[in-house]
């Protein structure tokens, strides 16, 4: 049999915590190991219970989620993904928790479902971020971003020496995938098949110790592999 997914849910109300465990725990697979209701205890809970899935809020007493999500997935012994949620629809939580190392960004007005299947991409290795949000972030970094102000003020700065470890394909997968574009995009682009791409995907993260593609497209930017206000239609 599999192994259930192990959750530890963060939120500094007793209620939501509660609403989210009922939701999760009806869901066969999934089962709720803890809970935290602040950003200090969220870390040693997670280096206690080793959850695979950790549902972070963001405002919180004491120390915040962003914070606590930093430190968490600094942790080299920590296994957990961590999908932020938040009552906020607001870019600067959103840029920050991925730039924390957050896997996924949920609202908390979503739907028990949204929850539900989050909770389970997450688990299975995947990040939830659609290719709109992906977009959002590109053009965050094109505005302000680190990247950006680097490429502005003193040109690329220099490529890492993993991303040499690149085969020429890889290259271009990664490069398309930092601009936004979903597996099924980059497969027309390339005239490759989907799994094809979604192969190299994997490859790429792997060669450059990524956890997901959202880290991809903040590691490329970051590092300057794609120019801010590249194209994507190029």
């Amino acid at each position: 049999m599999t192994a259930p997914i192990r959750v530890l849910l963060v939120d500094d109300q007793a209620l939501v915590r509660a609403g989210f465990r009922v939701i999760l725990e009806s869901e066969p697979g999934i089962e709720v190991v803890g809970d935290a209701a602040d950003g200090a205890a969220a870390i040693r809970q997670a280096a206690a219970l080793q959850p695979d899935v950790i549902c972070m809020d963001v405002q919180m007493p004491g120390m915040d989620g962003l914070t606590a999500t930093r430190v968490i997935v600094a942790d080299p012994a920590s296994r957990a993904a961590v999908l932020v949620l938040t009552t906020f629809d607001r870019e600067d939580y959103l840029f920050q928790a991925l730039q924390h190392g957050a896997s996924g960004f949920l609202l908390k007005n979503s739907t028990p479902e949204a929850l539900v299947e989050a909770v389970q991409v997450l688990a299975r290795g995947d990040a939830l971020l659609s290719p709109e949000i992906t977009r959002r972030v590109i053009e965050r970094f094109a505005e302000s971003g680190p990247a950006g102000a680097n490429t502005i003020e003193r040109g690329r700065p220099p490529e890492p020496s993993a991303v040499g470890e690149l085969t020429d394909r890889e290259r271009e997968v990664f490069e398309l995938l930092a601009l936004g574009l979903a597996n099924s995009e980059i497969a027309g682009r390339l005239y490759l098949g989907e799994a094809t791409v979604k192969t190299h995907v994997s490859k790429v993260l792997q060669k450059l110790q990524l956890r997901d593609r959202i880290q991809a497209v903040v590691y490329a930017y970051e590092h300057g592999i794609v120019v801010p206000g590249a194209s994507r239609s190029r």
